[in-house]
């Protein structure tokens, strides 16, 4: 009986299933998103794995985050804007994937574009691993140009020529403006504006500069001179880009987000060029956006965890046509959705710098928003305003 008992207990030992590993992820994803499709995804092909995802609002990702470090209830894995790495990094809350990268067969950080494999590293770390990418360009209306004698397959280049075209786009009888664009004071008027002053050599710690000038009297002109709506300063990219697809504004500077409501409510040929760079020859800048994945230094299952952000990074080439973000890697896409657009922005996230790294961002970025805002609104003078943001912007940074 004693020898029966022992085989039956060894019998079921043997078949019992192995433990479960359980990894809590937290994401601005909605189901049937990017992270809620890659966690099934991933589950099916690895049934001893669990993925508990949370959407958690982008306004209260940092705060959430913050709260739940200090209660010993942080996710494994998570989303985070792509300048707010930094921050999270220098305060000792992520892990450095370094070690791994290393020993990874499917990343390589050679192959991740400059802006955001910048923007995930920090004094010689790596804290996350991108998912995607967004960046910015031109989109015009073919018609308005056609209608305008301007060349379709020559958009305009320089800042000369593309303050000339919109200056001719303008049909004030009409209420069409020549340029839509979001100079509003949140995060949004930052990444408008930061490739801009980048072209000429300054950034976003050494805004007080000739360039820097230049390029805040360029966007001054456009409110002066009804070339852009005054509303600019106070609309959103989405809001901006909704005029355009009206109809009232012949280009608008936006990203491939815009896309598919463009398709139902745009009834006019659009297209895309690069943003326009201060002169021949001049260096090209473009905006970064979306965030990266990361691990939170806290995690007890550091390689699990790694092995799901490796699978998600192995699914770069799908996410232009399925979630909407450029791959932020030299990835090859088939069969691209917009093809023409595609290549725009593919072109242009080559280009696409990162906003810091500072474990400082928000405050500096608003201090480049608060000098966008007085000089648009003639409280300063572009030399003024941006004097007073590189004061605030050094005492931040020291």
């Amino acid at each position: 009986m004693i020898g029966a008992m022992a085989v039956g207990a060894a019998t079921f030992a043997t078949a019992a299933p192995a433990q479960q590993t359980v990894l809590d992820l937290w994401t601005i994803d909605d189901p049937g998103e990017y992270h809620y499709v890659l966690a099934e995804e991933y589950m099916a092909a690895h049934p001893d794995v669990q993925i508990n995802v949370r959407t958690v609002q982008f306004g209260d990702m940092v705060n959430d985050l913050a709260r739940a470090m200090a209660t010993g209830d942080a996710p494994d894995i998570t989303y985070i804007d792509n300048p707010e790495v930094a921050m999270f990094a220098q305060r000792g809350l992520l892990l450095d994937l370094g070690p791994q990268i290393a020993a990874s067969d499917i990343v390589h950080t050679d192959d991740i574009f400059p802006g955001p494999l910048a923007s995930v590293s920090l004094d010689g770390g790596i804290y996350g691993l991108p998912r995607g990418a967004n960046t910015i360009a031109v989109y015009y209306n073919a018609d308005m140009f056609r209608a305008a004698g301007l060349d379709l397959d020559a958009p305009p280049r320089t800042w000369d020529a593309f303050y000339d075209a919109a200056k001719t786009l303008t049909r004030p009888d009409d209420n069409i403006y020549g340029l839509a664009f979001s100079a509003i004071a949140t995060e949004e008027g930052t990444f408008q504006f930061l490739p801009w002053i980048q072209m000429t050599g300054a950034d976003f710690d050494d805004v007080n500069t000739e360039g820097a000038v230049r390029a805040l009297t360029l966007w001054k002109r456009f409110i002066d001179e009804g070339i852009a709506s005054r509303d600019t300063l106070i609309r959103s990219q989405w809001d901006s880009t909704g005029t355009f697809n009206a109809g009232s504004a012949a280009m608008a500077i936006s990203g491939p987000w815009e896309l598919p409501r463009m398709r139902g409510e745009a009834d006019f040929d659009v297209r895309a060029f690069a943003l326009p760079v201060p002169q021949e020859g001049a260096p090209r800048a473009s905006a970064l956006g979306e965030g990266d994945n990361v691990i939170l230094k806290s995690t007890d299952q550091p390689d699990a965890a790694f092995a799901f952000l490796e699978f998600m990074y192995a699914q770069m080439d799908r996410v232009w046509n399925e979630f909407g973000y450029l791959p932020a890697s030299d990835v090859t896409v088939k069969d691209p959705q917009y093809p023409e657009i595609y290549a725009v922005f593919e072109d242009s996230m080559r280009a696409a710098r990162n906003r810091g790294p500072s474990a400082n961002w928000p405050q500096i970025s608003q201090a480049i928003q608060g000098a966008i805002q007085q000089a648009l609104t003639g409280q300063a003078t572009p030399e003024e305003a941006l004097a007073r943001a590189q004061d605030r912007i050094d005492r931040i940074i020291r």
